[in-house]
């Protein structure tokens, strides 16, 4: 089994397993294929990691901004509280998005390498 299979399988897996957990925090996809020396082959592979990695993200996000709501809900009329607690919610959510959105991005700069070959 090939390191690439082995990645999209982990990333799966944390998919699977991330409803028993409480929003874990998904793990970027290390190993990409280098688009310059990479086989058509190993490049699928990569778009299915990057896939399997965005599917885990939104599953995390989706997941944070549902905690969000009963954290807000349970504070009850205390408004500087809720203000605090939003601010910080949004400054977790932008840094999970800024990093899925880099990772994906790394990989499209392959995929450009790739196709230039």
């Amino acid at each position: 089994m090939n390191k690439m299979t082995k990645i999209a399988i982990s990333i799966v897996l944390t998919f699977c397993a991330s409803s028993a957990f409480a929003c874990d925090y998904p793990a970027t996809p290390k190993d990409l294929p280098n688009g310059a020396v990479a086989s058509k082959d190993e490049m699928l592979e990569g778009v299915k990691v990057i896939a399997a990695y965005q599917e885990v993200m939104a599953t995390y996000l989706s997941c944070i901004e549902s905690e969000e709501i009963v954290a807000i809900q349970a504070l009850g009329d205390d408004e500087e509280a809720k203000e605090q607690r939003e601010t910080m919610f949004e400054k977790k959510y932008n840094a999970a998005v800024d990093e899925q959105t880099r990772t994906v991005e790394q990989f499209n700069a392959e995929i450009r390498a790739f196709k230039a070959r």
